[in-house]
């Protein structure tokens, strides 16, 4: 299985390299997801922050506001919320034009599914090749002691992702931006709906997306 992985990792790396270089948008789609999918541990909030660096700050396929959006998506829709790579390839597909100005929908298309291809594509092999192992090991301190270590370290990196989503949606021009009440207002009376009057959650989500709507419109 870990052959088998590989080697399809490798051909289709080999493909775009040779379609469009090492430095094309798409070689390096290839490359930067495959690392995101190696650091998945603890789920997608774990790798998310890696995703909006890499996307955002490094390569610039997306914006801010764009990469706010994505997750916004992926967390209101259903399947798993690092779906939201789909939505940073097609937007880094659309921006960069990989396939030139005459074929933008079909390029932004092409790259989130390299976007997808690549971020999966290990998760599999992890799962069909490394999984009879990981059962193998249930109660043997030398393996969970490691993976108790690394449970800590994913908490920082979630919290990290919490402090990004705060930052982003009530500063959303940056901090020397003026600061949004009317979001910070929806975000502090969903806490309390949510935990004091335990409102269901697909409810709140319907009840503050519409908020969100009427007052965009009517600035």
């Amino acid at each position: 299985m870990l052959g088998i992985g590989i080697g399809l990792w490798a051909l289709t790396m080999a493909v775009l390299v040779a379609a469009v270089g090492w430095e094309g948008t798409l070689a390096q789609m290839g490359w930067f997801f495959t690392k995101a999918a190696l650091l998945t541990f603890g789920g997608a909030y774990a790798v998310l922050p890696y995703v909006y660096q890499g996307g955002v700050e490094t390569h610039g396929w997306l914006t801010d506001p764009q990469m706010i959006d994505g997750l916004a998506l992926g967390e209101t829709t259903p399947g798993p919320l690092i779906m939201v790579v789909a939505f940073v390839g097609f937007v880094g597909g659309w921006t960069k034009e990989v396939l030139g100005p005459d074929a933008i929908f079909l390029g932004a298309a092409l790259a989130a599914t390299v976007a997808t291809w690549f971020t999966f594509l290990p998760s599999f092999v992890f799962i069909l090749a490394g999984g009879p192992l990981v059962e193998s090991t249930h109660g043997k301190l030398g393996f969970t002691a490691p993976l108790t270590a690394i449970t800590a370290a994913v908490v920082g990196v979630i919290g990290s992702l919490a402090l990004f989503f705060g930052v982003h949606v009530l500063w959303p021009a940056g901090m020397q931006g003026p600061f949004d009440a009317v979001a910070a207002a929806i975000a502090l009376g969903a806490t309390l709906a949510l935990f004091r009057w335990k409102a269901g959650v697909m409810p709140l989500l319907g009840v503050c997306a519409a908020l969100g709507l009427v007052i965009t419109l009517l600035r």
